[in-house]
């Protein structure tokens, strides 16, 4: 059974409450001892007035017991009788957690309670007045800055790893990338942005052949017959090495090279056969498939996870990271726009009171469940005891207020009643 906490201010209180029940009480035996000695008044002779005063106190005596006696049974049996309707909080505890949890549920968790709250409070334009404060941006900042360590703390690389390596490789399976290199391809030759490339291949090509020309005349000797004479090798070598060095010096010189001329014709052919042909688009994706399936192209996509983290992690412990203040700047650009702008403001608030009626109108059973759920786990002494040490106090006036009023009623009524009878 789950109670609630007494506790040493819950103590304090209960004191509070055992003084106004002597007061109470005392009074309650005032009144009795002012009706016995009016009553022996009257008896002897005293006068009229002894009536009133003991009239008075009668009824004072009425609605000091009655007030004592509801008062007293809320918490328990009066003098202990097994009267029915008494101890209402410990016999009725139950229900009484389920009337609360209905009375919850029907008066405060409706879609149209909640959406005019929300709708009253103007939570876009709050939110986005204090947004806009820049030492609550920073705050916010810091507070997602310390969320992102947590969980990346918390996430184990490898699990992660092999998520992004898994939804990494499907997505490039599943997605055919030859028409897509087909259209780059095609506008990068109508455009001449392939026209560095060539450029470059040639330059390189120019000096490598400058810085390694014995090699180049050496690989042509090696594969002359062998019947003919070496000088004819020689000769037919370094003739072979010049037209070729010859050819790429042109190549790099003149942008109008009938080779570039060939280059272009060929990419552009090429670009076509990756949109429309389909033998080359299989190809391609076969070449891709290979090459995502190697264990190095694997094993790169598994580390690029690593390099994220670490990079995030390093952005978020440095305040002045270029993450931590354009995080800081956009949300402080957002607060500025939710605090002027009214059709935005029309929006969120929107989107807040649909997700908030879906919320109380989905698992209002389960919120109002825990109210009567909890209430019936409390235990029933324990809780009477709790409740009387909070509201116990206030409950004791009643029972003065009932010995005045019920003293003055009494008056009232006996004055009447002298007064009618002559």
């Amino acid at each position: 059974m789950v109670s609630f906490t007494y506790t040493a201010a819950d103590e304090e209180k209960s004191k509070g409450v055992r003084r106004m029940k002597l007061l109470a009480t005392g009074l309650l035996a005032f009144v009795a001892l002012v009706f016995a000695l009016a009553t022996w008044a009257k008896n002897a002779g005293a006068g009229a007035w002894a009536g009133y005063v003991a009239a008075a106190a009668e009824a004072g005596m009425v609605g000091a017991l009655a007030d004592w006696f509801a008062v007293t049974a809320l918490f328990r049996r009066p003098l202990g009788l097994p009267i029915p309707h008494t101890a209402i909080i410990p016999t009725k505890k139950d229900q009484l957690g389920a009337s609360l949890g209905t009375f919850v549920g029907e008066n405060f968790l409706s879609a149209d309670v909640v959406r005019g709250r929300l709708r009253g409070f103007g939570i876009a334009r709050r939110l986005g007045t204090w947004l806009a404060d820049p030492a609550h941006a920073e705050r916010v900042t810091s507070e997602l800055a310390a969320a992102t360590r947590g969980a990346l703390t918390v996430l184990r690389d490898a699990d992660v790893q092999a998520v992004v390596g898994e939804a990494i490789t499907r997505r490039a399976e599943s997605a055919e990338i030859a028409p897509g290199l087909g259209k780059t391809l095609e506008r990068m030759v109508a455009d001449g942005s392939h026209h560095r490339a060539v450029d470059l291949v040639c330059t390189r090509a120019h000096d490598w052949l400058v810085t390694h020309g014995d090699s180049v005349m050496d690989a042509v000797q090696g594969g002359a017959p062998g019947w003919t004479p070496r000088f004819v090798d020689r000769r037919i070598g370094e003739r072979v090495y010049k037209e070729l060095l010859r050819f790429v010096t042109e190549m790099r010189d003149m942008p109008g090279h009938p080779a570039r001329g060939a280059i272009d014709r060929f990419l552009t052919d090429f670009a076509a056969d990756l949109q429309s042909d389909t033998d080359t688009r299989a190809r391609v994706e076969r070449l891709k498939s290979d090459l995502v399936s190697r264990p190095e192209v694997q094993d790169l996509i598994a580390s690029a996870w690593s390099s994220v983290r670490a990079l995030i992690l390093a952005a978020a412990e440095d305040d002045q990271s270029q993450l931590r203040r354009r995080a800081r700047a956009s949300l402080i650009s957002l607060g500025q726009r939710l605090a002027t702008d009214d059709r935005l403001q029309a929006k969120i608030e929107g989107w807040a009171e649909d997700a908030a009626a879906y919320v109380v109108t989905t698992y209002r059973a389960e919120i109002t469940s825990l109210i009567t759920d909890t209430v019936a786990g409390w235990d029933a002494t324990q809780t009477s005891k709790k409740i009387e040490a909070n509201i116990g106090r206030d409950l004791q006036f009643i029972r003065i207020n009932g010995t005045v009023v019920g003293a003055l009623a009494g008056l009232v009524i006996y004055t009447l009643s002298r007064a009618a009878g002559g």
